[in-house]
């Protein structure tokens, strides 16, 4: 074990491990990487959006019964696939759709997004002569039910043969994944504001609304390709001083 020189050791334990600048872990050395542009960095999740979106929890007076409003999601619910890439080449891509997201849909969006590679899944045993990744991608994904079946992760050897890793979160660590801030922007501060309601039924449309998503896709991008010039303070304007008026007299 490498010691503190100086550092007398205290009832016979052993000296703490001198402070050296070393290299970064892995999960930190991916986000370096992101950041100088040399390896693409995609933070993958799915959400699912309803009508009535679940609540948690809420408030009633002692004595009252908490009644919230719920409409019917039968066939209503549409669940969205999303990888949000951080670092210098920063993207939001999704994909949206009625059914389930299962490991088949999921191989078939990590191949054609970002992977990016013609035909695929298809294309997956035999990629197309001469593909080749500009820079290696690394794919950050929880333990989700179809993130670790085998049709999925059992792929993981053919993936790297185009370039592309799996990296899994510790189990219970949401924080750790990026995407986790864009799905409760759409859901519980852009959706609620795009849904339109009528004041007499106090009813909702049969149908949610899709704009949600296209918002926040527009403000995340224009947030991780928001130029310096922007951040710069607006140059101070000259104002006139207010101008006297000399009081009446009768």
């Amino acid at each position: 074990m490498e010691t503190n020189p100086g550092h007398v050791a205290a009832q016979g334990r052993p000296r703490p491990p001198a402070g050296r600048a070393g290299q970064a872990g892995g999960f930190t050395a991916l986000r370096l990487d992101a950041h100088e542009g040399v390896r693409d960095l995609y933070f993958l999740d799915e959400s699912g959006f309803a009508p009535t979106m679940p609540t948690g929890y809420t408030w009633s007076r002692a004595g009252q019964r908490a009644v919230v409003p719920c409409e019917d999601k039968k066939g209503r619910r549409v669940h969205v696939l999303g990888a949000l890439a951080v670092g210098q080449h920063a993207d939001l891509v999704r994909e949206r759709t009625c059914g389930k997201i299962d490991a088949a849909l999921l191989l078939e969006f990590v191949c054609t997004r970002p992977a990016r590679l013609p035909g695929g899944a298809a294309a997956l045993d035999k990629p197309p002569t001469g593909f080749t990744r500009v820079r290696p991608c690394t794919v950050v994904l929880d333990n989700a039910s179809a993130h670790v079946a085998r049709v999925f992760k059992g792929r993981r050897e053919e993936l790297a043969t185009i370039g592309v890793e799996l990296f899994c979160l510790p189990p219970r660590s949401p924080e750790l994944n990026d995407i986790e801030r864009v799905w409760r922007t759409a859901k519980y501060e852009d959706y609620p504001r795009a849904r339109p309601h009528h004041r007499r039924s106090g009813r909702h449309h049969s149908r949610p609304s899709p704009q949600p998503s296209t918002r926040t896709h527009q403000r995340i991008n224009s947030k991780l390709h928001q130029s310096r010039s922007a951040l710069a303070p607006e140059p101070s304007r000259r104002r006139r001083p207010p101008r006297r008026t000399q009081p009446r007299t009768w």
